[in-house]
C-alpha cells in the first residue's frame, strides 16, 4: 500500500461537485446511526437497557425524515467491530437515502491500509471516525508515527476523519492532526456538546484551538448533539442552547457548519421533529444562502458524497 494508490480521490471530488445538486429546500442529515438489534450477534451499541434499543434502519429513518425535506444522510459508525463496516455498506447499498458512510478503523494498525483500500472501492465509504469513543484517545495516538502514516493514507484517498464527543483535549488533538496531515479533511462532531472549561486560562486555550481549527480550510463542524438533559428535564427552547450555538457560529461561520440530527441517539432526549425544529429555529435568523450551505452544500465539500 502506498500513497499513489489513493490519488484518485481528488478526481472523485471534482466529479462529486459537478453532480446534480439536491432539489431546492432539500437537506442532507450529516449524522445518523444504523444498527439492527435482531442480528444473531447482537450489537455493541446501544445497550439492551437503552430506550433506543430497537433496530434503526434506512427505511425507518426515511419515513421519519422525508417530511422535513431530508433527501440524504451520512451514516456514522456506531460499532467497533471491523465487519460492521461492510454491514453498514451492505445496508446502504439498497437505500438511496444514504449518500455516504463513515466507518471504524484503527489508523495505527498494521492492516489499516489494506482494509482502507478494500472499503474505499465502495463509493459510499467516505471515511472513518476516531475520538473519545471505544476507549480510544486521539490526543495520545497522534504522537505515534504509524498513526500519522495511516491518517496520511486516509487524506490521500480523499476521505474524511470524523471526531467524536468533543472535549478541549480532543480539540487540541484535532489541531495536532491538521498540523501533521494538513490535507486531511476533518469533521468535528456534536460541537454544541463541547463545554468550555471554567478556568479562564484553560477556556482561553480551548477557544484558541477552536479558532485555529476554523482558520484551516479542511476543517468542518456539525450542529448536532444540541439537546441535553438538565435537572431531569430536556429544555426544548432554543434560548437555552443559544449561547453555545452562537459561539460555534461566530467561530466557524456559515461555510464550515453542517446540520446533523444524531438520530436515533438523539431520541433519548427528544423526537426527530423536535431536534429538527431546534436547528431550524436557530437558522431562521440566517440568510438563505447560509442556510443552504449548512443544509447541504458544506456536507458536499466535507464528505464529497455523490447524489444517488
Amino acid at each position: 500500500m502506498n500513497r499513489r494508490t489513493f490519488l484518485g480521490g481528488a478526481a472523485a471530488y471534482s466529479a462529486s461537485l459537478s453532480a446534480a445538486p439536491p432539489q431546492r429546500h432539500s437537506i442532507i442529515d450529516s449524522h445518523i446511526h444504523l444498527f439492527d438489534v435482531s442480528r444473531p450477534q447482537g450489537v455493541p451499541w446501544p445497550p439492551k437497557t437503552s430506550p433506543i434499543y430497537k433496530s434503526s434502519l434506512p427505511e425507518g429513518y426515511q419515513k421519519l425524515a422525508e417530511p422535513y425535506g431530508i433527501t440524504g444522510a451520512i451514516a456514522i459508525e456506531c460499532s467497533p467491530w471491523p465487519a460492521d463496516n461492510e454491514w453498514v455498506l451492505d445496508i446502504a447499498r439498497d437505500a438511496p437515502i444514504i449518500v455516504g458512510t463513515i466507518g471504524n478503523l484503527e489508523p495505527g494498525g498494521s492492516d489499516f491500509g489494506k482494509h482502507l483500500e478494500r472499503l474505499h472501492k465502495n463509493p459510499l465509504f467516505r471515511g472513518i471516525r476516531y475520538g473519545n469513543l471505544w476507549g480510544r484517545n486521539l490526543d495520545s495516538e497522534i504522537s505515534k508515527p504509524e498513526f500519522v502514516a495511516g491518517l496520511k493514507l486516509l487524506a490521500d484517498a480523499g476521505l474524511v476523519l470524523d471526531t467524536a464527543n468533543p472535549t478541549p483535549a480532543l480539540m487540541r488533538a484535532a489541531v495536532q492532526v491538521t498540523d501533521r496531515v494538513p490535507n486531511l479533511r476533518i469533521v468535528l462532531d456534536h460541537m454544541p456538546e463541547l463545554k468550555l472549561p471554567d478556568d479562564p486560562a484553560a477556556r482561553k486555550a480551548c477557544d484558541a484551538d477552536l479558532r485555529s481549527l476554523a482558520a484551516r480550510p479542511n476543517v468542518f463542524a456539525k450542529i448536532s448533539g444540541i439537546v441535553r438533559r438538565v435537572d431531569g428535564r430536556v429544555p426544548l427552547d432554543l434560548n437555552f442552547y443559544r449561547d453555545r450555538l452562537d459561539h460555534i457560529w461566530e467561530i466557524f461561520g456559515p461555510d464550515r457548519l453542517l446540520f446533523g440530527s444524531d438520530w436515533p441517539n438523539s431520541a433519548q432526549w427528544a423526537s426527530y421533529p423536535q431536534i429538527f425544529q431546534l436547528s431550524q429555529d436557530f437558522l431562521s435568523s440566517k440568510d438563505a444562502a447560509s442556510v443552504e450551505k449548512i443544509h447541504w452544500k458544506n456536507s458536499l465539500h466535507a464528505y464529497r458524497w455523490t447524489r444517488r
